[in-house]
């Protein structure tokens, strides 16, 4: 199918890409374009104007700023996956990139594209809750942040405003005794394709005793979602094997697990625990 008549535009700077937005409120802003062109050509979305910030200048890198990471709105699933500074300091982050679509569509996509775009089954949003990350957002009103937490609303909607930008991904870096993990079912089997059920993990391990964790959900529900009682059960434990299979009986707890082509509730749910178990073990190890 053919998309709808639009409008293309391709500034030249952030500040033009802004004003593009601004004056006209039915656009959409275009990166790699692996979920925005397959969305138009269902007709599922029909802007009026694309606008392609993917000639802008300065939004393809990944910088050590710190006590964090910066990755840009132009840097590549690639990118992301073959960093040494994300592989070292986010391997959730890292392993879910390199998880995300074919390698045409890593090549050609980005990062904040797919956290942006808020796909129920995407492999990165997962990531970037459970390393509790900040999006950076801009607007020709300002620039604002939002946390992870925050920013997934629903299927494919997101907390950006319409003529907002998400220009950067702040990323905090792991440190001493720290560790993070993603894994998955996709829906072909193993780990290719979109995620019947994924989970990413991020665990902090003092003193012999885990004192704090994080653990994210995708694939199960309307969005990639925390799953809180997971480390609320875990936070306390000396991480065992023992501990970390009783607080992954916790992962469906308090998440609306929804039934689809690929699975019954009590699958999804049964393969969240799954999945939750083997990520938690991965981030501890």
């Amino acid at each position: 199918m053919y998309p709808r008549q639009f409008e293309y535009s391709a500034p030249a700077s952030l500040d033009e890409a802004l004003a593009a937005l601004a004056n006209n409120p039915a656009a959409k802003v275009m990166s790699g374009g692996m979920s925005l062109i397959p969305m138009m050509k269902l007709r599922l979305f029909s802007p009026a104007v694309v606008v392609d910030i993917g000639k802008i200048g300065g939004l393809d890198s990944i910088e050590d700023r710190g006590d964090h990471l910066a990755i840009g709105a132009l840097v590549r699933h690639v990118a992301t996956a073959n960093s040494p500074l994300v592989q070292q300091y986010a391997a959730a982050l890292a392993k879910a990139a390199s998880l995300t679509g074919d390698p045409q569509v890593r090549n050609q996509g980005t990062t904040c594209g797919a956290i942006a775009h808020a796909d129920l089954a995407a492999d990165q949003t997962a990531a970037v809750l459970a390393l509790g990350a900040t999006m950076v957002a801009k607007s020709t009103g300002g620039t604002r942040e939002i946390a992870a937490a925050d920013f997934f609303v629903d299927t494919l909607t997101c907390a950006l405003q319409p003529d907002e930008i998400l220009v950067e991904l702040l990323v905090p870096k792991a440190g001493a005794g720290e560790g993070s993990a993603y894994t998955k079912l996709g829906r072909r089997g193993g780990e290719s394709d979109y995620a019947v059920a994924g989970a990413a993990a991020w665990v902090r391990k003092t003193n012999g005793s885990v004192d704090a964790a994080r653990v994210a959900l995708t694939g199960v529900g309307s969005k990639a979602v925390l799953a809180a009682a997971v480390g609320d059960a875990l936070v306390g434990s000396d991480g065992s094997a023992t501990a970390i299979e009783a607080a992954s009986a916790h992962a469906a707890e308090g998440v609306n697990v929804l039934e689809d082509l690929h699975g019954s509730v009590e699958y999804k749910t049964h393969l969240a625990k799954v999945y939750v178990q083997r990520a938690l073990t991965a981030a501890l190890t």
